[in-house]
């Protein structure tokens, strides 16, 4: 990759390795962008060119980005069949915005897309595109089950993120039954009832069912249940195999689509293409956003036929399907299916858990780490919560340490290694390699991240301005 590509000035950065580029650069930012960003200020880096797992700066540093787009690239940056497929479409002088007409492009991309679709509801699909983000494709996905049912009502589960647009979960104004229900989602690390296991899952399922039929005998049913196979800015938490069979079970005995958001756990990030194929759960409706667009911006929704009760211009967007981004998601599908990531992605996941488990018995800051396939998070808690608090085996009571989550991101970052936070109280420190990396640089990945967790429990964290290490 010569520098004599790179835009803006990057080339010279990169020959001269100028700070002064680099720094003015995050100037010029934090002086004229919204207050709002998030990652650019945990990661002050200015991204100048990238391959596969790796990023290099304006000031000539190189990092490992465990972080790919918050799951976005699945075959990491700039893959060799993604540039290929997006130039043939530049080539071939294909148009690149055509609303919602067909074209080749979008054939192929369907057909691939339906090629990946679990058992059950391949054969019975049916595909909107809607805006290019996640939360339009919820918010598209709540539309449907409601026009469908001519219910108007939601459950969805605490700890979930299905986006950030208020639509998608908010109640429609002046519907009695327009609400949304927040029934607990089991898990083992905070348990809602204390309980965990078998017995937290039995709970969280009662709770569900009883809200089924609404706060009162014979009240309305909900349009939709929608749930994340794993929860992954709640704190990469994977719900139950046996929990979302019964969710299943409790929706179809009651007419209620099942909604799986896979926008962060499809395309085989979690160890199978999709992540509710671990269950052997078919959804009625599927959310898909992030990997499918091959690293460009595309948002689908794929449901079953009999809910197809759209009426022409209910899902009218400017961009309902981005050429480039369909080119690049059907190369990225088609890779993906093709070289068996999935099933690399949870041999490898598998690996990575067990070694970072590891952390666990050699820091008390460590509460747990969990995770399927490559979506990963290790979970940071208070080592010294004092005497009111006694920590059990797997650290459920002890406090959860935002400072330290972020701690540990500042010493990776200067260790080279780029990596997220989540979790309900931000103290997940999140893994979301690409499904392409390596032995090697997965031993890489989990040495340097081990070094910073040991930075961060022996000195408690450091500056969030300290500069960064050479």
């Amino acid at each position: 990759m010569p520098t004599k590509s790179l835009p803006g000035g990057a080339s010279d950065a990169l020959a001269t390795g100028a700070p002064s580029t680099h720094e003015g650069i995050l100037r010029r930012q934090s002086g004229r962008e919204s207050g709002a960003r998030t990652y650019a200020r945990a990661l002050p880096i200015v991204p100048v060119r990238a391959r596969g797992l790796t990023i290099e700066g304006a000031d000539g540093r190189r990092y490992l980005d465990c972080l790919s787009g918050a799951g976005t690239l699945a075959l990491g940056h700039n893959h060799p069949v993604v540039l290929e497929a997006i130039r043939r479409v530049l080539d071939s002088g294909a148009p690149l915005n055509v609303l919602d007409l067909a074209t080749p492009v979008k054939d192929a991309f369907v057909t691939e897309l339906f090629r990946t679709l679990p058992p059950g509801l391949a054969d019975r699909a049916r595909v909107r595109f809607c805006g290019p983000a996640g939360s339009a494709a919820v918010e598209s996905a709540c539309d449907l089950v409601r026009a469908a049912t001519g219910r108007t009502g939601l459950i969805a589960f605490t700890g979930d993120g299905h986006g950030r647009t208020t639509g998608p979960l908010e109640a429609s104004a002046g519907e009695r039954d327009g609400r949304v229900a927040h029934p607990p989602s089991p898990q083992d690390p905070r348990c809602p009832f204390d309980v965990a296991g078998e017995g937290g899952a039995d709970l969280a399922v009662g709770w569900t069912e009883s809200l089924l039929h609404g706060p009162r005998p014979g009240g309305p049913l909900p349009a939709g249940v929608i749930v994340e196979p794993v929860q992954g800015e709640g704190g990469v938490i994977p719900v139950s195999d046996a929990w979302l069979r019964r969710m299943r079970q409790l929706t179809a005995d009651r007419s209620v689509p099942l909604i799986a958001d896979e926008i962060e756990t499809g395309v085989g990030r979690t160890g199978a293409f999709w992540a509710v194929e671990h269950s052997g759960v078919t959804p009625d409706v599927m959310v898909l956003s992030k990997a499918i667009g091959g690293s460009l911006p595309l948002a689908v929704v794929v449901y079953r036929d009999d809910l197809d009760a759209g009426t022409p211009g209910a899902d009218a967007d400017t961009f309902p399907g981005n050429q480039l981004a369909m080119a690049a998601g059907t190369a990225t599908l088609a890779h993906v299916r093709e070289n068996h990531l999935a099933q690399r992605a949870a041999d490898l996941g598998t690996r990575m858990l067990s070694r970072l488990q590891g952390l666990v018995d050699d820091y008390a800051c460590v509460g747990d780490v969990q995770g399927r396939g490559l979506m990963i998070g290790v979970q940071l808690v208070d080592d010294d919560p004092g005497p009111s608090v006694t920590p059990d085996s797997a650290g459920r009571l002890r406090p959860a340490a935002p400072e330290l989550a972020a701690a540990v991101q500042r010493e990776c970052l200067r260790r080279g290694l780029i990596v997220g936070l989540g979790g309900r109280h931000a103290n997940v420190v999140r893994l979301l390699p690409p499904l392409t990396i390596t032995d090697e640089q997965a031993a890489a990945v989990l040495d340097r991240l081990a070094d910073a967790v040991g930075a961060v429990a022996r000195h408690h964290g450091v500056p969030a301005d300290a500069p960064f290490a050479p």
